[in-house]
């Protein structure tokens, strides 16, 4: 038997609108070019991250966080149903430290943004994929990249003062959560079918990040305008990106798709100054190209 769904659509309940928002998004990928969906998807990560920093004055960073995969976790579960039966423990064991890989990175790169400019941390938090790119590798050019973004890093260090301890620490841990990410999603897509294994790890990190998230927050989360918000942010940080960089992977190489994602410190940093007026130090801005060009440089490099 079918759902009835007529009548206006702002009288569906709101998991039928959204569920059809996110089909919507996904069949319109076969009409916009692969190049922009990925750069869109960028540049909501990044907006999203912005929006999420303007919240931390009211809601702590990790009760945003908490938001950010609660909103992917029960969309995703909602359009993947994946199946739970029949798993190994070496299927549990991987997806659940995918999940909180997943929910350290995310728990850390709030943290660290709280702390210094967005752009700043995402640059630092962007050597966790590089070295992954390039871990192993014995070839002289590969060095070079990796000596590239070493200097990038120590850029960071001509700050004025917005630059502390807590803030690259963080943004550190961010970068080796974002490296084990990588890895245990590729494990994960070898063991679960489609995106069911992230709807199962984004659940992981929800449940992970709740006792803190909720604990900091306590009643500012029955805060409607700020629970909307805190919505959005998880919108446009996981389930809008998410969505357009699996419909782009489809239709583009994966080293052209890592090409694109190295310009992720630079939209970064033009979020911090559109949206939180972080004006970065020239010094900064070398940085931020250093780790740019860097990540490109060694993604060119990379073989099958």
């Amino acid at each position: 038997m079918s759902v009835q769904t007529t009548g206006s659509p702002n009288k569906r309940p709101l998991w039928h609108r959204t569920v059809h928002s996110a089909s919507l998004l996904r069949s319109a990928g076969d009409s916009i070019p692969p190049t922009w969906m990925v750069l869109v998807g960028i540049l909501s990560v990044q907006l999203g991250a912005g929006i999420a920093k303007t919240l931390f004055a009211e809601l702590p960073p990790s009760a945003v966080v908490w938001l950010r995969l609660l909103t992917s976790a029960v969309l995703l579960l909602v359009l993947t149903r994946p199946a739970l039966r029949g798993r190994s423990r070496a299927d549990w064991l991987v997806v659940v430290g995918f999940g909180l890989s997943l929910a350290t990175m995310n728990f850390a790169i709030y943290q660290a943004i709280s702390h210094i400019p967005l752009g700043i941390a995402v640059t630092i938090e962007f050597l966790g994929p590089l070295g992954v790119a390039i871990a192993g590798s014995r070839r002289i050019t590969d060095l070079a990249w990796v000596a590239l973004a070493g200097a990038g890093v120590l850029l960071l260090g001509r700050s004025d003062g917005d630059v502390t301890l807590a803030g690259v620490a963080f943004a550190l841990l961010a970068a080796v959560a974002w490296a084990g990410y990588i890895l245990l999603s590729a494990a994960t897509g070898k063991r679960f079918s489609g995106t069911s294994g992230l709807a199962i790890a984004s659940l992981v990190g929800v449940v992970a990040v709740a006792p803190v998230g909720i604990a900091e927050a306590q009643t500012a989360l029955l805060d409607p305008r700020l629970l909307a918000i805190g919505l959005a942010v998880g919108l446009l940080s996981s389930v809008v990106p998410y969505t357009l960089e699996m419909q782009a992977l489809r239709r583009m190489p994966p080293r052209v798709f890592g090409i694109l994602m190295s310009l992720e410190p630079a939209a970064a940093a033009l979020i911090g100054l559109v949206v939180l007026g972080e004006f970065l130090s020239v010094w900064q801005w070398a940085a931020v190209g250093c780790v740019v060009v860097a990540s490109v440089g060694a993604t060119r490099s990379q073989r099958g």
